[in-house]
């Protein structure tokens, strides 16, 4: 039976993991891209064990793991008490449940796209998508793709193929850059299997997260972050970069090390971020995956990890499902309950650890972080954490059992 052509738009995380699986089953599949060679964007990232179970199934989860550095731990204090607000472990999981693996978002880039290449999808570069028609892409050039039997949209946040205006951003953002991991004494104070985080009230953190190598051989390295509020973006990038160290290491002073790398503002990468969920991740022709079906803050890491969901369900019920318009259904079901579970979930943590309001980080500090200390609570944070309430690869596995 010949295999069906399938068109993805957008050549990141969701858009490769999709090549990948899809490419394998015999699909004939295309990656559309607006770079003219598919790079990576972003800093670091936790993939937790269902993102993990993904990349076993492409079969580069051994790669990743040979580069990245386990998290066994998500640890943040407030400052200047000092006070331990944060403290997600997964050893609460019991029973050998794993444990997260932070990565050089690079290297889990060129993993997929040696998998994608591997299974024999073909990569087209330089090519800016603005809409589709009838299974065709639309370019910015005017011209337009073949007629495919499925597109799937893998654009992120700003997809034209997703929304008819881009999602308004969080009032808090970002800056991220990569840096060196320390040697010797500067390593002393530091966890390397922690993703460790300093906060002043809510309006303020910075944080940092070992990411491994992005390649082998390459120095380990960490990703660093401080957040920023959208209206001041301006105001830090016209400031001397003095004043922004000066900012940092008076919230974190230890955490010198990591700041004191940081020499110059294009270092400092602003990521923003909003929330928002398509109704549904299917429309007539067409698949929405990853950001472009339901974007969040990176409160609880899952970014990334959802996506990988989303490339495994799909490719699940498409290899269920002959019909397009049954797979779609299909994948719609058996993710819709996990996403809804975390967007809520990000929601309401979101301002808890990004906001300008007091009231939520004293109510954060006294009520929140004592709570979570009390059982079932270390078990059930552990579990939202690695991404596993709502059992959402026995969710996917289901589509070829039913």
């Amino acid at each position: 039976m010949a295999g069906r052509s399938i068109a993805i738009a957008g050549g990141g995380i969701a858009g490769l993991a999709c090549a990948a699986l899809l490419a394998r089953s015999g699909d004939r599949v295309v990656v559309y891209d607006r770079m003219s060679a598919p790079e990576p964007v972003g800093s670091g990232l936790i993939l937790q064990p269902v993102g993990l179970a993904v990349l076993d199934a492409i079969g580069v989860a051994e790669r990743m793991r040979a580069l990245g550095s386990p998290i066994r731990r998500l640890f943040g204090r407030t400052m200047p008490s000092n006070r331990v607000v944060l403290d997600v472990r997964y050893r609460a999981l019991g029973g050998g449940a794993g444990e997260g693996l932070a990565v050089h978002r690079g290297a889990l880039f060129e993993a997929l796209l040696d998998a994608a290449r591997e299974a024999g999808a073909q990569m087209e570069g330089g090519r800016e998508i603005v809409g589709a028609s009838d299974g065709r892409l639309a370019f910015a050039d005017g011209t337009s793709s073949l007629r495919f039997d499925l597109v799937i949209d893998a654009l992120g946040v700003k997809s034209p193929l997703s929304r008819p205006a881009p999602l308004p951003p969080l009032p808090f953002g970002a800056l991220w850059c990569n840096v060196d991991w320390p040697s010797g004494p500067e390593a002393a104070p530091f966890d390397p299997n922690a993703l460790e985080q300093r906060y002043e009230a809510a309006r303020k953190m910075v944080g940092v997260l070992p990411v491994g190598s992005v390649r082998t051989g390459a120095p380990r390295q960490a990703a660093f972050f401080w957040s920023l509020r959208h209206a001041d973006l301006a105001a830090s990038r016209a400031a001397p970069l003095d004043q922004w160290r000066a900012q940092a290491l008076q919230l974190w002073p230890q955490a010198a090390p990591f700041i004191n790398q940081v020499t110059n503002r294009e270092q400092l990468i602003f990521a923003a971020y909003c929330h928002g969920t398509r109704a549904s991740p299917a429309s007539p022709g067409m698949a929405h995956v990853g950001d472009s079906w339901h974007s969040a803050s990176p409160q609880l890491g899952q970014g990334a990890n959802m996506a990988l969901l989303d490339a495994l369900g799909l490719a699940r019920a498409l290899e269920a499902n002959r019909d397009i318009s049954l797979a779609l259904g299909a994948y719609s079901r058996s993710r819709r309950s996990h996403i809804r579970l975390y967007q809520l979930a990000s929601w309401m943590f979101t301002p808890a650890y990004q906001s300008d309001s007091q009231a939520i980080a004293l109510v954060r500090d006294w009520l929140m972080a004592p709570f979570s200390r009390v059982w079932p609570m270390p078990k059930i944070l552990a579990a939202l954490v690695a991404g596993s309430i709502g059992s959402p690869l026995s969710a996917i596995e289901a589509i070829q059992d039913g």
